[in-house]
């Protein structure tokens, strides 16, 4: 398919589906916003999932989302970030207004 993500190739949806799940706005059968978070989370680089989740969104469901996640390292750093930004970067927790 055709301006799909490479972490998720193994579904037949378009980058702005899966942004539309991510965002709550769409479910498609099980592939909800908890699916879409944690398949950012899992496999997308770094700066797709803040340019995608953002700061605020990831340090608020973090906690739901953590025991989901099987990669160790990315744990370890997800969990080193939540715990950081909101100490040394305060202000990239306020959420932007769509």
């Amino acid at each position: 398919m055709q301006n799909q993500p490479a972490y998720i190739w193994d579904y037949d949806i378009s980058q702005s589906d899966f942004e539309a799940i991510l965002n709550g706005e769409r479910t498609i059968g099980r592939l909800n916003q908890d699916w879409a978070a944690l398949r950012l989370l899992e496999y997308a680089p770094y700066a797709e999932i803040i340019r995608l989740l953002g700061y605020a969104r990831l340090v608020k469901g973090w906690a739901g989302w953590r025991q989901r996640i099987r990669s160790e390292s990315r744990k370890r750093g997800f969990d080193f970030l939540v715990a950081w930004l909101p100490v040394h970067h305060p202000e990239r927790l306020i959420e932007k207004e769509g």
